[in-house]
Order: C-alpha cells, then sequence, then structure tokens
C-alpha cells in the first residue's frame, strides 16, 4: 500500500447524507454508540469517515472506520483492520486537520 497524500483526498457526505450527522454503531456484544460524524474523504479509491463519540467531553479521539458499499447501494462502517492503511489514514487525516 502507498502512503497518501493531501492533494489525494476527495471530499464527501455520503455517510451523512444516508444517515445524518449522528451514526449509531453496535459492536459486537450489542453495545450501542453513538458518533458525530466529523469528515468524510475518498482517497485512491477508498472511502473513509471520521467520526467522534458523541458522549465525550470534547476531549475523546477520533475514530475512523472505511466506508463500504453494498451490491444494494447501502453503506456500512467498519473497523480498519490493516495497520498499514490505517497508519496512513490516520497520518493522512492529521495532515489534512492540522496542516504544518
Amino acid at each position: 500500500m502507498t502512503d497518501y497524500s493531501a492533494d489525494q483526498v476527495v471530499w464527501t457526505s455520503r455517510v451523512s447524507d444516508a444517515f445524518g450527522p449522528v451514526v449509531e454503531l453496535q459492536d459486537d456484544s450489542g453495545k450501542v454508540s453513538y458518533y458525530n460524524v466529523e469528515k468524510e474523504f475518498d482517497v485512491v479509491g477508498a472511502s473513509y469517515a471520521v467520526l467522534r463519540p458523541e458522549s465525550g467531553d470534547g476531549d475523546e479521539e477520533h475514530e475512523i472506520f472505511k466506508i463500504l458499499t453494498a451490491a444494494d447501494g447501502s453503506l456500512e462502517l467498519v473497523t480498519i483492520d490493516d495497520d498499514e492503511e490505517w497508519e496512513n489514514v490516520s497520518e493522512l487525516y492529521d495532515e489534512l486537520t492540522f496542516p504544518e
């Protein structure tokens, strides 16, 4: 996998358009959590959503999910399991959020 760069980013709003500014996610044990959609973007053929826990005090870390599109057109947010992909996307988001 190659490193991503800011000039490859296309800002999107597919998750916000589909679910609104707050999304409900359920973990494997059935616990439901709510997240504010902060940013969404496509880069190098993949889509990502940056979410922040709604119940946090503002100091909570954001979480980045990969956006997958099912055959029926519905969206699914999944965790990024590949460490290199996670590192590349996280660094890219930091670069976009906190430019030097």
